[in-house]
């Protein structure tokens, strides 16, 4: 628990991460946070419900994320402690601005066009025809269809919690349809795989993969959650490696992964070539990269050759100013993030994972820092939150792994105002890179501007 000081310095510190966030004066800040400015800070170090609010809408995190984060010394959140959706995103009664323009629709035109505003990336747009199609939905499936709306909102903003609540609430629901019902498993799955739940991702997505074995899909939308399902079991896979016990659950995991991406990438293609539609060549795309991986660790290729392709591939297929689908290039992003795990891995000393083999810096360490910056840009280029996260995170494990070399003492991250943005922002997305995120603020050097 912190001390009544140590509190009030946290809620200056959120507070100080609002303003630059938002780009606020610090007169913006305190109407926002309906505060005098000279008296923002409460005098006793307790808050009340409505600042912690505040707070909570101008960082864009939960309410009780930002509450556990004034009283736990280290910061930490690993659950969503607010519950999930705030009550005026979910409630039915009274309507904002947003639901009120769309009065008078019925639910199915209602819900066109929130599908048209999910192929247009209006997430703006959807979420004033999402929470209308809540107002109106009258039966028990238009609610779970409503629920999912919102839920591709969340996921468009990069909210994932709010993502999970929402495809949870539309499983709740009673006697809706089987393409229904696997639509928002085929979501609760890859919400939980973004927020590193990764034995409720692997788990879902395994019942849905042993499904479709079982009965094989017939159908796009079908055929599709199949190839998303493997994808989602195979991406878990790979991303649980760090978590083994044993060198040999290591290499079966990768192995495991290795199947489910390799099978994953065929089926993406093949509905790419039938259906002519770009997002499934990205995904195949992003299938092949993490198969890369898989075969490092699964003892199948050389860190240094799939590090050379991965590399290469980067060179050659990414300029960000040539025309390329947002799929293909986000693709490219994970591939860099595929580049940076195998270097992580390949260059970590045998008998201490945060040190660095030899005392200068590695090829390996050169590889994370060139993967890692192209992750960024390629996620600050399409607005993607998990890139961000883990380039963030891979760049932090890089640093503290040079901070050991003595020749690299002096190495410093400095943030300007743009940087504590998105980091923040990050942090309010993922309740488990939190530590990180605090970690990094704690240790960078903030420049003037987003002092």
């Amino acid at each position: 628990m912190l001390t009544e000081e140590a509190r009030k310095e946290r809620i200056g510190r959120m507070m100080a991460l609002a303003k630059v966030y938002r780009g606020w004066t610090g007169t913006q800040l305190a109407t926002a946070l309906g505060r005098e400015p000279s008296r923002a800070v409460p005098l006793t170090g307790n808050p009340k419900l409505d600042l912690i609010e505040r707070l909570a809408v101008a960082l864009e995190w939960e309410t009780g994320e930002v509450a556990e984060s004034l009283t736990d010394p280290d910061a930490s959140v690993h659950e969503e402690a607010a519950g999930g959706l705030s009550a005026g995103a979910l409630s039915a009664g009274g309507c904002t601005l947003e639901e009120c323009a769309f009065e008078g629709f019925a639910f199915a035109e209602l819900d066109e066009r929130a599908q048209m505003a999910h192929r247009a990336g209006d997430f703006h747009e959807m979420e004033g025809v999402a929470r209308a199609m809540r107002r109106v939905a009258g039966t028990a499936h238009e609610r779970a269809v409503a629920a999912n709306r919102l839920a591709g909102v969340y996921d468009g903003f990069g909210r994932y919690p709010r993502v999970l609540r929402c495809v949870q609430e539309g499983l709740a629901e009673e006697r809706i349809s089987p393409d229904l019902q696997l639509m928002l498993l085929v979501n609760l799955a890859n919400a939980h795989y973004s927020l590193w739940n990764l034995h409720e991702s692997e788990w879902i997505s395994s019942g849905l993969v042993e499904r479709f074995a079982a009965a094989p899909p017939r159908g796009r939308l079908r055929c599709v959650a199949r190839a998303f399902s493997l994808a989602i079991r195979g991406h878990s896979r790979r991303r649980a490696l760090g978590r083994c016990g044993s060198r040999a659950e290591f290499v079966q995991m990768a192995e495991d992964a290795g199947r489910d991406l390799a099978e994953a990438e065929r089926l993406y293609a093949e509905l790419a070539q039938e259906y002519d539609d770009p997002q499934y060549l990205g995904l195949a795309n992003t299938a092949k990269g993490g198969l890369i991986e898989a075969k490092v660790a699964a003892g199948r290729l050389d860190a240094e050759d799939g590090i050379s392709e991965i590399v290469t591939r980067l060179d050659d297929a990414i300029d960000l100013a040539a025309p390329a689908t947002p799929h293909l290039l986000e693709s490219w992003g994970w591939w860099s993030v595929f580049g940076a795990n195998i270097a992580m891995r390949a260059g970590q000393c045998p008998d201490d994972e945060t040190r660095w083999i030899g005392s200068e810096r590695s090829d390996f360490e050169q590889a994370i820092a060139i993967c890692t910056n192209k992750a960024a840009e390629i996620a600050d280029h399409l607005n993607l939150w998990p890139l961000r996260e883990r380039a963030f995170t891979l760049e932090w494990f890089r640093r503290q792994r040079v901070g050991h070399s003595p020749s690299d003492e002096g190495l410093t991250w400095t943030l300007d105002a743009e940087d504590v943005r998105v980091l923040v922002g990050t942090m309010g997305r993922f309740p488990l890179f939190r530590p990180t995120g605090w970690a990094i603020l704690e240790r960078a050097i903030v420049t003037e501007a987003a002092a």
